[in-house]
Order: C-alpha cells, then structure tokens, then sequence
C-alpha cells in the first residue's frame, strides 16, 4: 500500500467533515492518504438561484475535472448534489452508510407563523415547491451558499425561517435547538448519503473504496436516482424521493411538484429486496402517466 490516495474536496466545514471521515476510514485499513481541497463553481457564485446556474453538476464538476487531470485519485460528494450520470471514466467507488435524510425548519422566533403568514428561506426547488404546496400563503426567499454561511444569513434577517438537510447540521454539530423535524417533506434522492468516486481505471482506488461501501444505503439511492433520472430527463424540477429497507421490503415514495407548489403528483410502493432492478424506473413512470409529463412540459418552459 505504498500509493497515496489523494483525496479530493469541496473546501466547506461539512466537506471536509465528510472528507475526513473518508480519510480516517482509509487510515484505518492501512492505506496513506492526502485531503486535496478545490474550491467549486457553486461555492464562488452566491448571488444566483442553483438552478439559473445550471444546477446539474455544479458542486461537483470541479472536482471532475480535477479527478481527470490526474490531481486527485478520488472525490467525496454528498450524493444529492451528483448528477445521476456520472462523467465518462469516473464510477461509484463506496456510498458510506447513510444518515439522518430528514429535512428540518430552524426558525427564528418560533413556529406561531406557520398558521397564518411567513418568509422561508431555500435555494432548493424540491423544498420551495413542497413548503408553497403546504403553506400557500407563505413567501418562500432565495438562500445560497454552504451550510455556516446559510445559518448566519437566517440569523441577520428577518425570515420566519429556513430549511436545511438535518445530516448536515448534524455532521458539524451546527444544529440548534430552535427546529422542528419536517417529517412531511420528502427529501430529495440520496439526502443523507456520501458518495466516493474513483476513475475507472484505478483499480487499486477502487478496491479501497469496496471495504467503505453500505449495501443496504447503496440499494436505496439508486432507486431514488433511477426515479431522479427518469423524472427529469436533463432538466431540473422539485423531485422528491425515498427508498427504506423495512425486513424483506424496501418502501418507497416519490413526488413531482409544478414550481408554485400548487400540483404534486406523488407515487406510494413497495418492492421486496431482489427484485429492486427497474423498481425506480417503474416508479417514475407511474408518475409521468399520471399528470407528470405536462408538469415536467411546463417546468421546462418556465425554467429556460
């Protein structure tokens, strides 16, 4: 083992929180290993909606690019930012069990708005639909850039509140007493859940990541990416999944939401684990025969 495995990072808190817990994980089975941070397109442009950017990709193709040029030998994402294609030469190389998938509220002068009018702040489109289709009285406000940065603008403004992914919070110990659990909301695919990627060819990475791969985790964000991929067909809409093991089962449940929040088309189902293959696919497809093809027209149109 006398390779060094670099590693290749986003340069936030929860990054290279999540960077070094695939370091140590390495350590511990005897391989050397160097963090390698880069800065991302998503992390540098604050000031523009995720997906006026072009969303697909864009906290993780720095890192692409970097893994292409030889730079680094792996990359550690959160598997929701990854776009459900990988980039030719570069594969799955370990998903790390997956940890808490709940979306939460951190409010900030607690919860009595929720009954009448409010400010929520999000740059995601999945939350933004879901929070509108709850509360349509409600304004929801733009809200960019990496998780301390996010905390600290809901403290200088007068929001009601802001939606974060409880994992990340929970990851940096940033997590404060004024939430609540958004058991309602469906997260988006792979909420929750590291992604190590590796070049194709690099055997000897690939074998090292094997040792930190989670089956069970594995098994259930590719079904929510499946339904993700047949869903958006390239363009970005609010897409929210979930796929849990329960016994001999995993149980599903997906939606697709217009942008205001006003139509949700949501598919309910289960699949004994063994016959998963197709199950997302299948899933997606209940939804676009069911209203989901015209939502997905008119999400095209009002985005471009």
């Amino acid at each position: 083992m006398t390779k060094i495995i670099r590693i290749g990072t986003r340069d936030s808190e929860l990054a290279l929180w999540q960077a070094n817990t695939v370091q140590k994980s390495l350590q511990n089975l005897g391989y050397k290993t160097q963090l390698v941070p880069v800065k991302s397109t998503g992390d540098l442009v604050l000031d523009k909606p995720l997906y006026e950017l072009g969303i697909t990709g864009i906290f993780t193709k720095t890192l692409d690019v970097a893994m292409l040029k030889d730079e680094v030998d792996i990359a550690v994402h959160s598997m929701k930012d990854v776009p459900t294609a990988l980039p030719k030469g570069i594969v799955e190389g370990a998903i790390l069990q997956r940890a808490n998938v709940k979306d939460i509220l951190v409010h900030n002068k607690g919860i009595d708005f929720l009954q009448t009018t409010g400010t929520i702040a999000t740059g995601s489109l999945r939350r933004k639909a879901q929070w509108l289709h709850k509360y349509p009285k409600h304004s929801v406000v733009d809200l960019r850039g990496n998780v301390n940065t996010r905390m600290q603008k809901l403290t200088d403004n007068d929001w009601s509140g802001a939606i974060f992914a409880a994992a990340g919070l929970e990851r940096i110990h940033l997590k404060p007493d004024n939430y609540i659990d958004l058991d309602w909301m469906i997260p988006a695919p792979a909420q929750g859940a590291m992604l190590v990627v590796a070049k194709e060819e690099d055997e000897f990475c690939r074998e090292a990541l094997s040792h930190l791969n989670h089956k069970p985790s594995e098994i259930c964000v590719h079904i929510e990416r499946a339904f993700l991929r047949a869903l958006e067909g390239g363009c970005t809409a609010p897409i929210g999944a979930l796929a849990e093991v329960e016994e001999d089962y995993i149980n599903f449940r997906g939606a697709l939401f217009s942008l205001n929040g006003k139509h949700k088309i949501e598919v309910v189902r289960k699949v004994k684990i063994g016959n998963e293959e197709g199950f997302g696919e299948a899933c997606a497809n209940q939804i676009l025969n069911n209203g989901g093809r015209k939502v997905m027209q008119e999400i095209k149109a009002e985005i471009n």
